[in-house]
Order: C-alpha cells, then sequence, then structure tokens
C-alpha cells in the first residue's frame, strides 16, 4: 500500500501564498539583474574584448585545426577504402589468371596446341646414349 500524499490536497493559506509569490519574484529580480550585469557595457569593456583577443585567436586556431584533421581523417579513410577495393578486385584477377595458367599447361592442353603445329606425343620412352671411349 502506498500512502496518499496529503500535502498536495491541502489548500494553501493566503500567506503561504504570498510568502511563496515573493520568493519566486525575488529569484526572477536576481536572475535579470545577473543577466544585465553580464552584458552590461561596463564587463564588455574595450579593455576586456582586447585582453582576451589572444585567447579567443588561439581558440579560433584549435578550431581550424581540429577541422582540418577531422578532414584529413575522412581522406584517409576513403583512400584505405578505394585501396581494399582495388586489392580485392587484383585478387580476382590473379585467382582467374592462375586457373587459367593451370589450365592451359596441363598435358591435354599442351598436346592438342602441339597437334596443331604437327608435333605428336610421343608413347615411348626416349632413348638413352652412351658415349664408349676408346683406350688408345
Amino acid at each position: 500500500m502506498s500512502k496518499k500524499n496529503t500535502v498536495r490536497d491541502k489548500e494553501l493559506s493566503a500567506e503561504v501564498q504570498e510568502k511563496m509569490n515573493e520568493s519566486v519574484e525575488e529569484k526572477v529580480e536576481e536572475t535579470q539583474h545577473f543577466l544585465r550585469s553580464i552584458f552590461s557595457t561596463k564587463r564588455l569593456s574595450s579593455y576586456l574584448v582586447a585582453r582576451n583577443l589572444p585567447f579567443a585567436a588561439f581558440v579560433a586556431l584549435l578550431g581550424l585545426l581540429y577541422i582540418s584533421n577531422r578532414h584529413l581523417a575522412e581522406r584517409t579513410v576513403r583512400t584505405i577504402d578505394r585501396l581494399g577495393r582495388d586489392v580485392k578486385e587484383l585478387s580476382w584477377d590473379y585467382k582467374s589468371l592462375s586457373a587459367e595458367l593451370m589450365k592451359l599447361t596441363t598435358q591435354t592442353e599442351i598436346a592438342k596446341r602441339a597437334d596443331t603445329l604437327g608435333l605428336k606425343e610421343r608413347l615411348e620412352p626416349p632413348i638413352k646414349l652412351e658415349v664408349v671411349k676408346d683406350k688408345k
């Protein structure tokens, strides 16, 4: 079982409501005063701007370096992707050329190509010739 919140059910007295309204108005006035003091001409004097100008330039330089580094990284990633695709394509070319070469160098393919030139495959093993030296 949960307990019912009885504080919200009770009506606030006129005194409590008045105090709450006063505190809210005070907070609003403090906030407005704070914002006015930040953006007043006293705070944003030319001396203050001139004093912080090197820091602002440094922050701008860091921003430019960040942007250029990001562009360089993206260009490098694109180059790596393109080179990866090129490597895959060249690998496929290598495999297809290797398979074609293996097919062309089989004994039957060589025999077919030699037959067009008028050469025939020898059925007997080659004869070994020996040179006999005479003793003189």
